[in-house]
């Protein structure tokens, strides 16, 4: 924490916002399944670290599930083929963010499980609470390794990395993250209430693996459902259900600590350098199915949602389907659709085109009215302090804006630039109109490393 003094009220966080929440677009729409697509384009580059390297040639028939580019650093990971098919001349991706990254093609060609089919290849099915000491935590870090995990809350770290202990920083607590506070979002809540066991099952190998003694499922309590599903799914184990205030960001990870324990994470730190490792529900689910059945990470669960598509939705799909295609399985958009958003409305990307693949780390497409996205003009900042009030971790927005703005890195770096993590709240109650993230998101991406 930067700025002021301001402490955190017992479960919650200090400072944050109310956005509406925005859920009952998609919150009652049960997963789907879409039909599998004619092609998918798989980026190299969809996790935080280096970008993996390919395996595989032009014309070279691969399976379902089969590696198609390896993440050689330890910071990395592999790309695995969500369909059965044959691979194309390497080409490359638009991400949301607007890199251009290396993808590799693959067209669909032979049979793939389709509909209540793939969801029980996939979700369906047993999911042990008890006997997971047999796995050696070094064989469950292997086993997300190898299949390619990241953090799928929207982060894209590499699990394993996560996962792998460290004697420097033991942990001592696993939080794994069920908030889903940005709005329009619902896909981890569908996880939650549909297939709860796969999460419990993730986190006790996830708690096994990491050294962690004590494990907190954390919810927000506007998915009281979600809460009881999990509880249900989790008796008998030593794993605790917390419910939460419904606050605006909850499901950062430096929140969410402060508020589930009581800890605060120093600015520019990690939650290991407070004992405790934070993991996705949906990440979760992901490592029961890499370790208990040895399958790697080719599909994810995304919202579609938002009044500019004809109807919301929590799909089922490959990694490498376009989002074009997501809105064609929803009905197209509307006549009042204006803005396609990566993600939701308060963190995500602006999309200047749906031909973008769905990644790892890609949680829900958001589609906004020209209502939704009508704003007053910009004006200059009338330093009213407003963004230092209720940026969640202390800092001071305006001036890491104008920083950035100005290319000025050494005020950047003594406002602690690299520390915001665009949550998006200083823009959403500025005055003024200012694009305070996009501002600080551009800085961070500019400024030259020291």
């Amino acid at each position: 924490m930067i700025a002021g003094t301001a402490s955190a009220p017992r479960g919650t966080f200090a400072r944050g916002v109310h956005p509406p929440g925005r859920k009952h677009y998609a919150a009652d729409a049960a997963i789907e399944i879409p039909p599998t697509p004619a092609q998918v384009l798989l980026p190299l580059q969809q996790h935080l670290g280096a970008p993996a390297e390919p395996v595989v040639k032009n014309r070279q028939v691969v399976a379902w599930g089969e590696v198609v580019a390896r993440g050689k650093g330890f910071v990395s990971a592999s790309v695995h083929s969500p369909v059965p098919g044959v691979v194309g001349l390497l080409s490359v991706a638009t991400l949301p963010n607007g890199r251009h990254v290396p993808a590799i093609p693959v067209k669909t060609e032979g049979q793939l499980p389709a509909g209540r089919a793939l969801w029980e290849e996939i979700f369906g099915g047993d999911w042990p609470r008890t006997g997971l000491e047999a796995y050696a935590p070094e064989k469950i870090v292997e086993a997300a390794r190898e299949a390619g995990l990241v953090g799928m809350g929207g982060a894209a770290f590499p699990t394993h990395v996560k996962l792998a202990r460290n004697e420097k920083r033991p942990v001592d607590t696993l939080v794994v993250n069920g908030c889903e506070c940005e709005p329009y979002l619902t896909a981890d809540y569908r996880l939650m209430l549909e297939a709860p066991a796969a999460v419990v099952s993730g986190a006790l190998l996830a708690a096994r693996a990491s050294g962690a003694s004590r494990i907190l499922v954390a919810v927000e309590d506007n998915k009281p459902a979600a809460a009881e599903a999990l509880r249900r799914a989790s008796e008998g184990t030593p794993i605790e259900v917390k419910v939460l205030p419904t606050k605006y960001p909850m499901g950062g990870e430096r929140q969410l600590v402060v508020a589930a324990l009581g800890r605060t994470v120093p600015t520019g730190g990690l939650p290991l350098d407070v004992g405790v490792l934070v993991s996705n529900v949906g990440t979760a689910a992901a490592l029961a199915r890499a370790v208990l059945r040895g399958r790697p990470l080719t599909h994810r669960l995304v919202t579609v949602s938002g009044g500019g598509v004809a109807r919301s939705a929590n799909l089922l799909v490959p990694i490498g389907i376009t989002y074009r295609e997501l809105v064609e399985f929803c009905g197209g958009l509307t006549s009042s659709a204006a803005v396609a958003v990566a993600g939701g409305p308060m963190m995500g990307f602006a999309l200047g085109t749906l031909e973008v693949p769905v990644t790892k780390g890609t949680s829900g497409l958001t589609v906004l009215t020209a209502e939704d996205v009508a704003k007053a003009e910009q004006t200059p900042c009338i330093r009213c302090g407003r963004c230092v009030e209720v940026c969640p971790l202390g800092l001071v927005p305006t001036r890491m804006a104008l920083a950035s703005r100005h290319r000025d890195w050494d005020l950047a770096r003594r406002y602690h630039l690299a520390a915001c993590c665009e949550c998006g709240c200083c823009a959403y109650v500025c005055p003024a109109g200012l694009p305070l993230t996009q501002l600080i998101r551009t800085g961070k991406a500019l400024m030259p490393r020291e």
